[in-house]
């Protein structure tokens, strides 16, 4: 097994972890130090990425881990409208996974860290039998404008920014041993690389166009529960509008029902929000415009409600 200071060395040489500006200390101290920016407020989360419980080692390959561990938690940071700066990394990791296969991880986190715009500040590693990924990322925002799941009021629309269900759909797939046809590959993106919505959220929370906003982690029927919960409200969903998987005609046999998925599977990732009714009209040529620019910035990435 690799030693602890080597497995640093090889996280620092292939992540974005240089110190300069904001970060002032980064890795190779017992702590960072981060200038906080003037008229900005700071944004935390923190999230766990486990072996045999968020992913599998014979199915997931190690770039999918380095990425999708880093997505998951910056879409937090997407729900709350911050703009993503810095992140700290804990990896107990078996012996098995400290060769290629941390090598091979670094490079799929590495590619989530530069299309996010994070450095990597610090953290930590230590041996376990089993992978235990841990991160904490850290975002800003303009005082005031940060989005809560509490804003929501009665009469506010339910809006989603994408499809629903393709990420559960693909885990379906892979957990049937069904073999990946080449027309399925597209299925299987969303749950091997989400996208958090970081455009989308930092635009909503920049003119103060959703009252309430929570990502889908956990599915459309638990996340919409818990934005209803913290807003004291309740929710009127209509099955038609929401915006489900489309499943091929070799898929469409029992067990795989495009409104289960979408009300029940989770790891979209999308940006489920409110948005006051009196502004509706308004809200949707202004939304329209923003996900006509974002496509474009964001190299096809959809977003739509």
């Amino acid at each position: 097994m690799a030693s602890e200071r080597q497995l640093i060395e090889r996280a620092a040489r292939n992540l974005p972890s240089q110190a300069g500006a904001g970060l002032r200390v980064g890795i190779g101290d017992d702590a960072a130090v981060i200038r906080a920016r003037a008229g900005l407020e700071w944004v935390l989360t923190t999230d766990a990425f486990l072996e045999n419980v968020h992913f599998v080692l014979p199915i997931h390959a190690p770039e999918v881990v380095g990425y999708k561990a880093l997505a998951r938690a910056t879409s937090d940071l997407a729900a709350m409208g911050a703009r993503p700066r810095y992140f700290l990394l804990s990896l107990a990791l078996p012996p098995s996974c400290t060769g290629k296969w941390f090598d091979r991880f670094l490079k799929g986190m590495s590619r989530a860290a530069r299309r996010f715009g994070l450095v990597l500040a610090g953290g930590d590693t230590t041996r376990n039998p089993e992978a235990a990924i841990n991160l904490t990322v850290i975002g800003e925002v303009v005082p005031g404008r940060v989005v809560l799941r509490s804003g929501a009021r009665p009469g506010d629309m339910i809006c989603v920014s994408g499809t629903l269900g393709e990420a559960e759909l693909g885990l379906r797939l892979l957990h049937q041993g069904l073999p990946v046809r080449r027309r399925w590959q597209g299925l299987l993106q969303k749950h091997f690389y989400p996208e958090p919505r970081l455009a989308l959220g930092a635009w909503l929370a920049r003119n103060g166009k959703a009252s309430a906003m929570i990502d889908t982690s956990d599915g459309l029927s638990t996340d919409l529960a818990h934005l209803c919960e913290a807003s004291g409200v309740g929710a009127k969903v209509w099955a038609a509008k929401i915006p489900k998987v489309a499943l091929p005609i070799d898929l469409q046999k029992p067990g795989l029902d495009p409104l289960h998925l979408a009300l029940d599977g989770g790891e979209d990732y999308e940006l489920l929000f409110t948005v006051p009714r009196r502004q509706a009209r308004i809200y949707r040529a202004r939304f329209a415009a923003f996900l006509l620019q974002s496509s474009a910035k964001s190299h096809g990435a959809r977003e739509s409600y």
